[in-house]
Formats: structure tokens, sequence, C-alpha cells
């Protein structure tokens, strides 16, 4: 049979289609006869073409990988005899490394220690005197070990000693890139024990790469992902060889006569390092190394004739996989912002920048330019309130520069700016706009490259300035719906779709003028199905979505079955991840507006997104070398019964023939976008998802794992989600079966959300767990401590995290946290932390949460000192706050607050006088919280009062920032409920009502309508200052409180009312005399 075998695998190898097919056909026939095992190692060991030996191996592996317990015992026994002969006969590389893929997969099955031949041929090969002998030895070893590492576990003593000295063997470098991707592939699985010995090969293996990169730059570039599963599964290991590493990755990135593929490897190792070990970055003095190396990679002008790719005219929009050092460089300056203190950054960073803005070259522009980009994400809360108006003035500049590729780094910069230095940037709005509208009305429409930055620089500024936008809203809706109605180019329209949801989230209600002719617009959009209509679908179904949220509810109630139809028929005619992602946003966005519109089709709703969500599309293999048989053996399952099942070691055991997997982005946004709207469907339409709120949980709690981070963080965020949507089920019917549903998702949660703030590396995962169980614990309260020690499991977590402890934090890691300086994002994290403590304070009695308050305080008002951090002390302040208010809510309360007076009041005071406005309103508010609603005994002792009140009286002479003041107004107003006799209210009435009405806090109209109405005698002046402030108090209850207190003084002083009254407009005048006529 073996000669048939070999000609037809011969006719494989012709030109012809028609022989091919042929062969193929008798191929599959002779794989039905038993004895092909047998024929191929004949084939393999015996021809004389090493093609058609390579081809034999190839085809023995797929059938050892698919048919292993079909194969008889003795098939097998010879199989791994003639497998490992063919190895030590075979002179051809190719073939080589098909056997070796070959012994890989049997290892799978055959582990080490059933095939003793192979480990004496490992020994025998990997020691030898002869160079070649040991590379093809390592090249065997490289392979089994990758296939299935832990069967090895016992001899990586072994191993580890073997690659040191294989390390040393520089002038083979096969030989150290095999030895290399071994100890890759061993590191996940390595023990304390072998820790040492890893940790001794790292400047050996350091020697070896710089060699092996003058040998094979592909090989080398290979090989260096061992730092990222260093990095990934054992960081202590390189801990000690951080300046050896950062300064070779230096040395790569520098030199431009390497790859780009290299040099991005050795950016991206400085990046992850960062991320992992940025105190250990700054310790060793690495920073300024790595900013002098990444400046001149960020700031190099193209080679002569071409541009960057994100400059070029006509590159592809949607291509975000740029490649290039300079885009990795960019990257690591990122890394830095996000994971280091912005005082020590700046400090080194800034100088560079000014060079490059201040230079010649506009490449160097370009690079200080995005430089400030970068940083605003990492480092905002330092920018905001420390140099935003030079760099605000620094990227405006650029956008009359005479180079275009400058313009777009400033227009990218401006669009950052937006996004991430919220809400300061938005009151610049005066000079902005109009520079902004300039800019984008000269710009040249066939440039549609450029326009695309000048959208994203306008869009991300306009979609945060809510009523200041109003008068510009004429002429940019007339913009928009102009490039509507006449633009040719499909593009512009797409960018005028997306701008208008912008718009609409800045201007909301004033947007319904312009609706009717932009839904007109949508609809066409939406109903047309040519294939380069897709990407303006998708972004009309996203625009869709933010006017479902923002025009209001009259406005488009009337549309929302229409559009649940609309985005179901997409989903069917339409096999597009981000059409199917903006689809379900749209759901999303119509549940919160008609919940019922969804209801009769939840069923093929919660179908599409579950698919999603199972869906493993978008996951690409990179095979390791062409598959050219794998079709002559996927047929062959005429008697595959049993076959799902013979994989013994499971899905997670790595195939020989995978290098890798990717996912492409489009298929990651659609389970993260399926996620958030399902949680959001889920609660928003109730009792109509319980049918599906199982299936949807099941399949939405087993993403918490997802490789991305981004799935991950959306899962815990629908979890949290569809507790809320159980609990709303229970209190809108009590029955003990919604009770008994609901305690058993919160008992399944939170044990989850706990684990992950314990143990999940990103984090931006665990602020969003963090999010997701403060939620739960808001909606559900002492509900969701039920459980007997949740409580103390929740505090603990909490105090983790204030602490440092967490995995994400590098808890427990050999770094002491000697200063107070952090990453904003570290600080970010904790502050997510303590916004759980005022919640489990409101959840349940003083006196069982106090033992837990005690542990938890003392973090909380460290954060106060005046050397932390404006955004520490804001939010220590802003918590205490919280917390006092929360308890005088719950039994035990306040008496509880009475305690922690004398401990909280010096802090408060402190922060009353501290020169933040944020700082100095949070702790007004905090004294204010002091102080229970309503008349009763007091927290704060009387004797207090003097003090407080000469407090409060000096900042009222001299506070401009309004928020403070309102706030001071409440604390007043608190202070007169608590405790009356200790306030003169001859002195403090005038000057309480002075400052009225409330502009920004107006959530405090309650509390200060509250009081009003129980002095109406002092308050003649009322009716001019609140009375056209009828419409706008906030809360219902808030209102009624107002017109008692006006009817109150329209009976005391009815001149004087009726002449404020007609002084209104007509509107308002009637609302306002009904509403105080009404008995």
């Amino acid at each position: 049979m073996s000669g048939e075998l070999e000609q037809i695998l011969l006719q494989l190898t012709q030109p012809d289609n028609a022989i091919i097919q042929q062969a193929t056909a008798q191929l599959k026939l002779a794989f039905k006869d038993p004895a092909i095992i047998p024929a191929l190692c004949a084939v393999m060991t015996g021809s004389q073409n090493p093609q058609i030996r390579q081809s034999a191996a190839v085809m023995l592996r797929m059938r050892v990988k698919k048919h292993w317990k079909k194969i008889s015992l003795d098939h097998r026994e010879s199989l791994k005899a003639v497998v490992l002969q063919a190895f030590q006969q075979e002179t051809e590389h190719t073939v080589r490394h098909s056997l070796s893929q070959l012994s890989a997969v049997m290892v799978k099955h055959e582990t080490p220690d059933r095939w003793p031949a192979l480990f004496t041929l490992l020994n025998q090969s990997t020691k030898s005197n002869n160079p070649t002998d040991r590379q093809v030895g390592l090249l065997l070893l490289s392979k089994v070990v990758e296939s299935n590492p832990e069967p090895f576990k016992p001899h990586y003593r072994q191993l580890l000693q073997l690659f040191g000295t294989v390390l040393q063997d520089l002038d083979n470098p096969t030989a150290m890139y095999y030895c290399i991707l071994t100890l890759t592939a061993m590191t996940a699985y390595t023990g304390t024990e072998e820790m040492n010995l890893m940790r001794s090969l790292i400047p050996r293996l350091i020697i070896a790469l710089k060699h092996l990169i003058k040998a094979d730059q592909g090989q080398a570039s290979d090989a260096m992902e061992v730092f990222d599963e260093l990095m990934e599964s054992e960081v202590s290991i390189i801990v000690p060889h951080i300046a050896e590493i950062v300064h070779f990755c230096l040395e790569v990135s520098a030199d431009t006569t390497l790859t780009d593929s290299l040099r991005v490897k050795a950016l991206s190792c400085i990046a992850f390092l960062i991320r992992l070990k940025s105190k250990t970055v700054l310790k060793q003095k690495l920073l300024n190394p790595i900013l002098q190396t990444v400046f001149p990679v960020l700031s190099a002008a193209p080679p002569p004739g071409e541009e960057d790719p994100e400059d070029e005219e006509n590159g592809d929009e949607g291509d975000t996989d740029n490649e290039s050092p300079k885009h990795f460089a960019a990257q690591v300056i990122d890394t830095m912002a996000l994971h280091m203190p912005p005082e020590k950054l700046f400090q080194q960073l800034m100088p560079l920048t000014q060079v490059c803005l201040a230079s010649e070259n506009p490449y160097e522009r370009k690079a200080g330019l995005m430089c400030m980009a970068v940083l605003a994400e990492g480092c905002a809360d330092h920018i905001r309130t420390k140099l935003l108006s030079s760099m605000l003035q620094t990227v405006c500049q650029s956008l009359s520069d005479n180079n275009q590729v400058v313009r777009s780094a400033g227009l990218f910069a401006l669009g950052q700016f937006s996004e991430h230095l919220q809400p300061e940037v938005s009151k610049y709005c005066a000079e902005l706009m109009p520079l902004l509208l300039g800019y984008m009305s000269a710009l040249n429409q066939a440039k549609i490259g450029h326009i695309t930055k000048a959208f994203y620089a306008l869009e991300n500024f306009m979609e945060n300035l809510g009523s200041e936008i109003e008068p510009y809203l004429p002429t940019l809706m007339e913009t928009m719906l102009s490039a509507l109605s006449n633009a040719e180019n499909l593009k512009l329209k797409e960018l005028a779709v997306s701008a208008i949801g912008a718009i609409a989230n800045a201007a909301k209600e004033k947007l319904v003028p312009y609706f009717p002719p932009v839904i007109e617009s949508l609809k066409g959009f939406l109903t047309d199905t040519r294939d380069e209509m897709r990407a303006l679908q998708t972004q009309a179904l996203d625009t869709l979505s933010v006017l479902a949220r923002t025009i209001g509810k009259d406005v488009f109630s009337p549309l929302a079955a229409e559009c649940v139809q609309l985005g179901l028929n997409l989903t069917n005619a339409i096999d597009d991840p981000d059409l199917r992602r903006c689809t379900y946003s749209l759901f999303s966005a119509v549940s919160t507006v008609s919940p019922d519109c969804l209801s009769p089709h939840l069923t093929a709703i919660t179908t599409i997104m579950l698919l999603s969500l199972k869906s493993t599309e978008g996951v690409t293999a990179h095979l390791e070398e062409d598959k050219t048989f794998v079709l002559l053996d996927d047929d062959d399952d005429d008697d595959t019964e049993g076959d799902a099942i013979l994989d013994d070691e499971g899905p997670d055991t790595a195939d020989p023939d995978t290098a890798g997997f990717s996912v492409e982005n489009a298929y990651i946004d659609e389970k993260e976008d399926a996620c958030d709207a399902l949680g959001e469907i889920a609660f928003n339409t109730g009792a109509a998802f319980q049918p599906f709120l199982e299936s949807s949980f099941q399949q939405v709690y087993e993403l918490r794992d997802f490789p991305h981070e981004d799935v991950r963080r959306a899962a815990f965020g629908a979890m949290g989600q569809f507790c809320r949507a159980q609990h709303k089920v229970w209190q809108e019917n009590p029955t003990e079966a919604n009770h008994q549903a609901m305690q058993k998702l919160l008992g399944v949660v939170l044990p989850s959300f706990l684990e992950a703030v314990r143990g999940e590396r990103e984090r931006q995962v665990v602020m969003g767990v963090l999010e997701a169980m403060n939620g739960v614990l808001k909606a559900c309260q002492g509900e969701a401590l039920q459980s007997p020690g949740r409580l103390q499991e929740i505090s603990q977590a909490i105090r983790d995290v204030l602490k440092k402890r967490t995995v994400c934090q590098d808890g427990g890691g050999d770094e002491a946290d000697d200063d107070e300086q952090q990453a904003e994002y570290d600080a970010m994290l904790q502050e997510f932390a303590g916004e759980g403590i005022p919640l489990l304070a409101s959840a349940v009695p003083a006196d069982t949460f106090q033992p837990h308050l005690n542990e938890l305080l003392p973090l909380i008002m460290n954060k106060a000192k005046s050397s932390c951090t404006v955004a520490d002390r804001s939010f220590s302040v802003g918590t205490l706050g919280e917390i006092l208010q929360s308890l005088v809510s719950v039994s035990g309360g306040r008496a509880c607050a009475g305690k922690l007076s004398n401990r909280l009041l010096p802090v408060l005071v402190a922060g009353v006088r501290d020169s933040d406005n944020e700082v100095r309103n949070n702790s007004v508010f905090g004294l204010g919280a002091l102080q229970p609603r309503g008349f009763s005994s007091t927290p704060v002792p009387p004797r207090d009062y003097p003090m407080m009140l000469s407090l409060f009286s000096n900042l009222l002479s001299k506070e401009q920032d309004r928020r403070v003041i309102d706030n001071l107004c409440a604390a007043l107003c608190r202070m007169i409920m608590s405790h009356m006799e200790g306030v003169p209210l001859e002195q403090v009435f005038p000057a309480l009502l002075a400052c009225l009405p409330l502009k920004e806090d107006l959530e405090e109209n309650k509390t200060v309508y509250s009081c009003l109405v129980s002095f109406p005698l002092r308050v003649p002046k009322l009716s001019y200052v609140d009375i056209k402030r009828y419409d706008n108090v906030g809360h219902p209850e808030t209102q009624n409180t107002l017109v008692m207190l006006l009817r109150d003084v329209a009976q005391r002083h009815s001149q004087k009312f009726e002449g404020a009254v007609r002084s209104l407009p007509a509107e308002q005048k009637m609302k306002l005399t009904a509403a105080v006529s009404q008995s």
C-alpha cells in the first residue's frame, strides 16, 4: 500500500487541479483502510522525496490528533518507535519540523512517562557534542513541551540546568531559539522551587537574545515573547533584572536598522513592565532613560516619500492595527500616564515635550502634541488643575500650523482633552467653538482623512457642552443636515450622522425642532441594504440610540416599536458584528423610553444576543504551517461517534498546529455591548424579562473569565444589573419565590465580585466590579447582606483596596509603598472602593456596621492630609460626609455619628479652609451631614456651634463657588433645624436669604425649604428670590414644600407676592397661580 500511497501524495503536489481532485478522492478511500498508519509510516521513513515525507508526517499528525483512540495498540507502539527513528535519520529541516509536531500531538495522548524512548532521545540529542544534534533535539523538546508542559514538571530543574548551558552556546543561535521557546512554554507552570534557577537565567537570556537578533530577527522577535510570558505568569522572576531588561529593550527600540516587528516587541515589553512594576521602574531611575529613547522614536520622520499611517489621506480609517514603533512609543507614554504619579512623570517628560513643540521639524512638533494627547487620560486631574490653560493654548495654536501633519495631531489632542478633561475644558467653549467651526468651514472637502480628524475634535468637544451648545445649534445643525442631504461622499454623511449624536448628547430636548429631518435621513440610510452603506447604517443606528436617550420620552416613544422592528430586520438580513452591536445598543436605549415595546420581541432579542455571547466568530487561529492536507482528514468522519470526548486533556490544551489566536475587535465590541444591553434591558423590562433571566445570566457569567478585559468588565456590569432587575421584580411582586430567586442570584454574583476584586489583574475591570457591586448595594441594601459573613467579606475587600493589597495594585509585591504619590487611576480605584462604605452604612443597623467602620475610617481620613492630592482630599472628606448622611437614616445611626463627631470634626473643619473648591464643598456638606434632618437632638454638641457658625460666616464672606455656597445654605439650615437655640437667627437668616436661590446643587433645595417653611414670618423676601424657581427645584416633594411656603408668603405678604407674580412670563405665572391657589 505504501507504494500506491506515495504515488497519490506525489500527484497532490502537481500544479493541475484535475489531478489533485482525483488524488484527493483516492486518498480519502485509502484513509478508510486500517493499514493507513503503517503505510504512512513507511512513506515517512522510506520516500526519497522530502516533500512526500513531510506530507506523510502531516497526515499522520492529523490522524493521531483526531483518532488516537481508534488506532490499535500495536500501531501506536510501532508509531512511537518509527517517529523517533525517522527523526534521528532525517536531514531536511522542514520534515524534522513536521516530525516534531507529530511527536507533540502524540505527547498529548501518550504522556512522556509512557514513552521512555522519547526521553532517551531528548537526553542524548540535547547534550550531544554535535551542534546540529543539539539543534534537532531542542527543536523536538520545544514542540513536545509546548504541546503539553505539565507532564514535564518533574524534569523542570534538569531542563533549566540544560538551558543555562544552551544559552551560553552563542555560536548556535538556532539551539538558543528553541531553548527560549521551551522556556516560554514552561513559565506558566513553574513552581517556587524552580524560581531561583529561572531568575539566574535572565542575564544569559538577554545575551542570547542579542546574539539571536544578529542571526535571525524573525526568530528573535518570537523569542522575545519569553518576557511577556514571564511578566504574565511570574513577574517576581524578572524583578531583580528589570534594569537589564529595560536597557536591552531600549537598545532594540532605538536601533532603526532592525525590523519594525522587533522594535515594537521591545517597546511593548517596556510598556508591559511599566504597567506591572511602575514603582520599581521609578525607584531604579529608569524613567529618564526610557523617555530619552522613546522621544526620538516618537518624533522620527517617515522615510522620504512616505507618511505615517495615521496621516495617509487614503488610509483605511477602520484600520487600527498600526504596528509601527512610533505608535508603540506613544503607547509607552500613555502607559506611564496611567500608572505613574503625574508629578514625577511631568517633571521629566515636559522638558522633552517643550523641546519638540518648539522645533522647526514638523514631525517633532507632532510628537510633542501626541505626547500631550496621550497624557490626558491618565493624568487628567493634574492637567485640569495645573496645566489646562497653557496646554490648551499650545493645542489651539497648532491648528494654524503650516503643516497638516501638525494640525492633525493638534485635532487629536483637542479631541483627547475634550474627552478626558471635563468639566474644565468645556469652560473654554467661547474660545474653542468658533475656532473649531472656523477650521471646519475652511477645509477642503476632498481631504476626507483630515476632515475625519476635525470631526473627531469637534464631536468630543460638543458632546459635553450641555446647554452651552445652544448658541451654536442653528449653525451646527444646518451644517450637518446639509451634509446628509447633499454630500456625495458616504464617509462625510457618516461623520455628520455621528456629529448629530454628539450634538444630541449636549442639546437633549433642544434638538426637538431638528428631529423630523434627522429621523427622515436616518430611516433612509437604515433601509438601504447596499454593502457600501454598511458603515453609514452602523453609525445611523448609533445616533438613533443617542436620540432615544436624549430627545425626550414624548418625542421618541411613538417611534419605539418601529425602531425595535427595524433592528430585528437588520440583524436578520445582515451578518455584521458592528451592525449587531449597534442594534443591541438601540434595543437597550428603547428600553429606557418604552420598555413595553420590547416585551413582545424579547425571545428574538435575547436569542441573537446570547448567540453573540456564545460565538467564537472572529477568533482566528494562527497555524504554524500550510495545512494543505487538513481537508483530506476532516471528512473522514463516517463513524466518528464519541470523537467529541477523545481529547482527554480538555479544551485548554495547546494545539501544536496553532501558534496563537487573535480576535477581531469588532467581535470583542459585540460581546461587550451585548452584555451591557442585556443588563439594561433586564432592569428596564422587569417582570417581562424573567423567562430569559436565567439563560442570559448563565451566558454572561461564563464571560467573567473571558480573555479580553472589556468583555470581563461588561459581564460583571451585566451581572450587577441582573441582581438589580431581580430585586425590582421582588419589590413589585413580593412573593417568596421572587425573594428566593433574588437571594440565589446575589449568592452567586457577590462572591464572584469579591473574588474578582481580590484576584483580577486589570485595574479597569476591578473598577467596573466595584461600581457594579456598589450599584447592587444601593438597590438591594440589607437584602444584599443577608448571607452570614457577607458584610465582613465586602468590608474586607474595600479595606484591601484602600490598603493596596489586591492583585491589580501589585498587592503583596516586593515594593514598599513609601510615599503617598500614586497614579491617578490607582487613586480612582480606591475611590470606587470607598464609595461602598456609605452604602454599607445605610444598609444595616449602625451597631452592626460600627466594628467594620472603625477599621475603614482611618484609611479614609488618611487621605485628607494636606500633603495628599486634591483628588484624594476631596474623596476623603466627601466620603466622610456620605457616611454621616447614611448613618442618620439607620437604626442607632445618630448615636454612632455623635461618637464619631470628635474624630471627624477637625478633618472637616480643615477641609472647609482648603484652597480647592471641591474639597471645601465636600467638607461643608460633611459638616452639614453631622446635623440630622428635622428638629431633634443633634450629634454635634451645641458647644461647637459658635465655632462652626464663625467658620461658615468667614467662608460665606469670601466664597465665589456657587456649589459651595449652596451647600453652606443647606448646612446652616440643618444647624437651625437640629438646634435652633444655638443659632442667632437674626444674624443668620438675612445672610442665608441673601444667598438664595440655590443655583448649582438643587438637591439641597429639599433641606433649605424644609427649614424655611417653619419660619414664614422671617421670609417675606422669598417671593422675589425663589418664585421663579418653582419649575426648577428638583424633587416633587421639594416642590410641594416650596408651594406650602409660597402659600404662606402669599397670605402674609400678598402685595409683594402679587407684584412678583406679575413679573413672571405668562406660562410660569399660570402654573404658579394654579399651584398656590389649590387647596
